[in-house]
């Protein structure tokens, strides 16, 4: 990877913030876009802004094949059997969302189980609350370690015969942990149970196989892997998608309307009411031209590389905490002590520097964690280790100005 050449391929990063050059270190949130998805997106509007599947008129056309050309790129990207198995929408939360009310609502009933764990973003979390106080089911959590990971022995003890649903995010947004989810599903499906994977930090980060996972439904977002915000991916075994009731009806959906009945198209398309989201497909596809061409193991490695030297800079920082295990995805996420972490990130803005302080929609993790909130810096394709080498030098500065008012 050459990352002089990648970062000239993102714009944004060539700006000043405060003065300064910037440094994005908030990649868990949003990834920057390249060039080639921007220029795909314009050119979609100034040459063939149309809608699709309606028109016979050449733009119609156009739009029409771009967009389901991004259903195909999407399916070779995370190997499914077929295009009827990639739904559109607006992204990970919205995915997660009909796999809850549609599939949940119809196959739970009182005494079942849905398992998921204390590292869950909100996304993978308030949808199966909601479903679990419709149907009667129980939420169950898997236990979590004090290294931030989860045991197969534990997985065990957690589902059971009354398992239905076992939902699991393959890579914590706080703690970088890469949870073991082939193995999960494994369990899962011993016991009768479907397997979800919340895949938004994963799908711009690593090679995805939904058929080697065996998943039975897999969420992801665009904004977090170069594409544009406002869509995002569902996959469903076919099987399973073509016995469930579409969440939104309306407009495109349909087959036949009458006056008091009407029916479904066909699969991918009775998911998707409404016109859908043309120009965030079609940068999606480019999105996804661009990272493959990198290739999706060297941007791995590289993150890798770069958050294990993150760790290891960090670990000579005095009353630094650092939440999760030492092997994680790219990024760290940690407390200063006796600085709130709103303070660091506004510190650390003033010096160029983006990165994100909260609860990182966990807030059943943060009560694990036994803090409010956490700062996080995460990583992408384009960051290097002099960026993290101008992170510490800020969190010393941050440090020593706390330390002088205090």
């Amino acid at each position: 990877m050459d990352i002089k050449e990648i970062r000239k391929q993102f714009p944004i990063l060539s700006q000043k913030v405060n003065g300064r050059d910037l440094v994005y270190l908030d990649n868990a949130a949003t990834s920057q876009k390249p060039n080639v998805v921007i220029d795909a997106i314009t050119k979609y509007y100034r040459e063939y802004n149309s809608n699709v599947h309606r028109g016979v008129h050449t733009l119609g056309t156009k739009a029409t094949d771009a967009y389901e050309g991004s259903r195909e790129r999407v399916r070779q990207f995370i190997n499914a059997k077929s295009v009827q198995e990639i739904i559109f929408t607006r992204g990970t939360t919205t995915g997660l969302n009909m796999v809850a009310q549609s599939y949940g609502r119809a196959n739970l009933n009182e005494g079942d189980e849905i398992v998921i764990t204390y590292m869950e973003h909100h996304a993978n979390l308030i949808p199966w609350q909601q479903v679990a106080k419709e149907t009667g089911a129980t939420l169950k959590y898997i236990p979590l370690k004090e290294d931030g990971t989860i045991s197969l022995s534990d997985v065990r003890n957690t589902i059971t015969a009354n398992t239905k649903i076992v939902s699991i995010a393959l890579v914590s947004n706080v703690l970088g942990t890469i949870n073991p989810v082939k193995e999960i599903g494994e369990i899962a499906h011993q016991n009768g149970a479907v397997l979800v994977v919340d895949a938004a930090q994963g799908a711009p980060h690593m090679k995805i196989d939904v058929q080697d996972l065996n998943c039975d439904f897999l969420a992801f977002s665009g904004h977090k892997m170069c594409a544009p915000t406002g869509i995002g991916v569902l996959y469903g075994k076919k099987e399973l998608l073509e016995n469930m009731e579409p969440v939104e009806t309306g407009g495109e959906m349909i087959d036949f309307v009458g006056l008091y009945e009407s029916t479904w198209k066909e699969l991918p398309w009775k998911f998707e009411a409404g016109t859908p989201i043309i120009a965030g497909a079609v940068g999606l596809a480019a999105a996804i031209d661009f990272l493959e061409e990198i290739g999706l193991e060297n941007i791995f490695n590289h993150e890798h590389r770069l958050a294990q030297y993150a760790l290891e800079q960090c670990s000579n920082i005095e009353g630094m905490t650092i939440y999760g295990p030492k092997e994680r995805a790219g990024l760290v996420t940690f407390n200063l002590e006796g600085i709130h972490p709103h303070d660091v990130a506004t510190v650390l803005d003033a010096e160029g520097i983006a990165i994100r302080a909260g609860h990182h929609c966990a807030q059943p993790l943060m009560k694990c964690l036994e803090v409010s909130a956490t700062a996080r810096a995460s990583f992408y394709l384009y960051n290097t280790e002099e960026e993290i080498d101008l992170f510490i030098r800020a969190i010393q500065k941050t440090k020593e100005y706390f330390g002088n008012v205090i």
